[in-house]
This record gives C-alpha cells, sequence and structure tokens, in this order.
C-alpha cells in the first residue's frame, strides 16, 4: 500500500518536511517513490508547496494520506478540491482555482526563532 507522507529533512531543531508518495512498509526517511512537494512549519504562517495533480494521480489510485498529511491538506483546502474532483468536477478547474488560492496565500519567508532549552 502506498502512504503519502511527511520526510523529515532539515538540521537539527530546524525541521522541514518533504511530501512523499511512499510504501508503507519503509522507513520515515527511508526509500519513496516520488516527491509531492514540501512543508515547512517555522515560516509564519507555514510554507506549503505542493504538485496537486501529482496528489490527486496518487490519491485517485490508492494511496492513503497520513493523518498529519490530511491535516495539512484540509488547511490548504486540498481535501475539499480531491473530493469535489472525485465527484466529477474538472482538474483543470481545480488546478486554476489552487493557483489563486496559493497566488493570494502571503507567507513571510523568515523563518520563527526555535526557543533555545537551557
Amino acid at each position: 500500500m502506498v502512504r503519502i507522507r511527511l520526510r523529515r529533512d532539515g538540521l537539527k531543531n530546524q525541521p522541514t518536511y518533504r511530501i512523499i508518495a511512499a510504501d508503507k512498509e519503509s522507513p520515515r526517511n527511508g526509500r519513496f517513490l516520488e516527491i509531492l512537494g514540501s512543508y515547512n512549519p517555522r515560516t509564519e504562517p507555514f510554507t506549503f508547496q505542493v504538485n496537486e495533480e501529482r496528489i490527486f494521480h496518487w490519491m485517485k489510485n490508492g494511496a492513503q494520506p497520513s493523518e498529519s498529511v490530511i491535516k495539512l491538506f484540509k488547511s490548504v483546502g486540498l481535501q475539499d478540491r480531491f473530493e469535489r474532483y472525485k465527484k466529477g468536477e474538472s482538474l483543470e478547474a481545480l488546478m486554476e482555482e489552487s493557483k489563486q488560492y496559493y497566488a493570494q496565500r502571503v507567507v513571510n519567508p523568515k523563518t520563527r526563532e526555535t526557543s533555545m532549552k537551557s
């Protein structure tokens, strides 16, 4: 079974994540099938870049998103767009809507300071 999940990148105490399609049995940072996007929780608001066409392709063919990825998809409206895609709405219209959403989303590229524990 294929899962859409997060793969951790970044330095110690500075995590960034890649959204990947991987076999359910492979380890977190192990083998994967395809990189679908990236997620940076340290910017305000979080940075989220994905290839929605490829995500729709994987989910249409049975890939299951992990719980954390479902939360991310819901927060940017991707889960709702996928439900509409399953009901028959055209992919081109949904991709245009997602482009408009990401264009109006203002993200400060500076990362937040992590609190150093002493």
